[in-house]
């Protein structure tokens, strides 16, 4: 993964909800994943934050049967 930048600000920061929306899966499972480490995110204080690019590379490392 490439070091993080000046351009990781370039797309807007989604929060839980907005992740889950996207992902289709409930916001439980968005912060059990980024717990586990399966979902990129940003901690800023006590809040997760996610990159859609980010979102959108992890979810195309994950595809299968294509």
């Amino acid at each position: 993964m490439p070091e993080p930048g000046p351009e990781i600000l370039r797309e807007p920061l989604l929060d839980a909800e907005q992740a889950a929306i996207l992902l289709g899966i409930p916001r439980s499972s968005v912060y059990a994943y980024a717990k586990r480490g399966e979902l990129p995110h940003v901690k800023i204080g006590r809040h997760l934050k996610f990159i859609r690019g980010d979102l959108e590379r992890a979810l195309g490392e994950r595809r299968v049967g294509f």
